[in-house]
């Protein structure tokens, strides 16, 4: 998988994607990240990417002509035209799980990071083919939920965690919240593991854990029960 961001401040993603998982992938060729310095793109000797909005009022807006040609020459240089173009907004659709594997089955991404008041509407119209927020709130910039999208993202990759199984029982990936987990000591402070996971009966284990995974999504993530489909609920035994 490729994925190519277009940011204003490039040095951001150095520590997140130094480490962990994302570090990993990349070692492992499994993920090729490119950062672009939208600046590189601007206008005139002083590299100018944003400007006073039309009809007046707060703030700068980012200029089309630099996006355009930043995401133009990205894919001229992968040599296609229909690469997934995707802005970081505040006005995106939410970005949950689901929407994680379906960008983790792309084998490219071009991801903008939104800045100052927005961006033309141009962009919009005409070169993103999907806006995405990770949550109801306003940030500085695109940049955190790029870094939240691609680490959701390329853990998803084969091999990403070196084992696949963890991924898949993640909160969320399977519709619930993960049961709890413990490990050593057995005993702390008078708190102890639950007698069922150390008895080795891994049908029993499981559906332990199952209940724990319900109980906990009722009373922390209810809404999470009524987005379930009918197969997935025959499956879980809710009905």
């Amino acid at each position: 998988m490729r994925i190519d961001i277009v940011t204003l401040f490039p040095e951001m993603f150095a520590g997140p994607f130094g480490e962990s998982i994302i570090k990993r992938a990349v070692e492992r060729g499994l993920v090729e990240i490119y950062l672009h310095n939208l600046r590189d793109y601007g206008l005139g000797r002083h590299r100018q990417v944003d400007d006073y909005p039309y009809g007046g009022g707060p703030g700068m807006i980012l200029r089309v002509e630099p996006l355009f040609a930043a995401v133009e020459e990205v894919k001229a240089r992968i040599g296609r035209e229909d690469i997934p173009v995707i802005l970081l907004s505040p006005q995106g659709r939410l970005f949950n799980q689901e929407v994680a594997e379906e960008l983790a089955q792309q084998p490219n991404l071009i991801l903008i990071c939104g800045h100052y008041e927005g961006v033309d509407e141009r962009v919009r119209e005409h070169l993103v083919t999907d806006e995405l927020s990770i949550g109801d709130y306003i940030l500085t910039g695109g940049e955190l939920p790029a870094m939240v999208v691609v680490d959701a993202v390329v853990r998803l990759l084969p091999g990403a965690l070196g084992a696949e199984e963890g991924a898949r029982e993640d909160s969320y990936a399977m519709g619930l919240l993960e049961y709890p987990q413990y490990t050593r000591p057995r005993e702390f402070r008078g708190w102890t593991v639950p007698e069922i996971l150390l008895s080795g009966n891994h049908a029993e284990i499981a559906k332990w854990r199952l209940e724990q995974a319900l109980k906990r999504t009722r009373e922390r993530r209810p809404d999470l029960l009524e987005k379930l489909s009918e197969e997935e609920r025959k499956r879980l035994g809710l009905v």
